[in-house]
């Protein structure tokens, strides 16, 4: 059994995720979702001084 397509999007789609949270110390990271499906990813991040 291989994996689908919509399994490797996930798969991809959860270490993106996962890096991006590892990567920022303050700030934001926002999923625009559209019937369902994440479409964009927003990653704001601020530094403190």
């Amino acid at each position: 059994m291989g994996k689908d397509k919509s399994d490797i999007i996930n798969s991809e789609l959860s270490t993106l995720l996962e890096t991006l949270v590892e990567e920022v110390r303050y700030g934001n990271i926002t999923l625009i979702i559209q019937d369902g499906k994440i479409i964009q990813i927003d990653k704001t991040e601020k530094i403190r001084i």
